[in-house]
């Protein structure tokens, strides 16, 4: 379940099946995605398998799961 422990704002996106950030000599697919927010900083995408996502400016991709009940993002 999807947890915001910010104050960004999310968008649903469960309509997508996946979401691929292309970088050229790098891809990474992210599936079942349901939760977006979009920054100058970068993407923040919650999945439907619980993982949180960042697709920050400059790099490729970080991503976590967090502990049972604890926010998705915090900051």
């Amino acid at each position: 379940m999807f947890n915001n422990g910010t104050d960004l704002k999310f968008t649903d996106i469960s309509s997508e099946k996946y979401r691929v950030y292309d970088f050229g000599d790098k891809a990474v697919k992210i599936e079942n995605p349901l939760q977006l927010n979009v920054s100058r900083n970068g993407h923040r995408v919650f999945d439907k398998q619980n993982v949180s996502h960042y697709i920050p400016l400059g790099w490729v991709h970080l991503y976590w799961e967090v502990n049972d009940g604890q926010p998705n993002f915090v900051k």
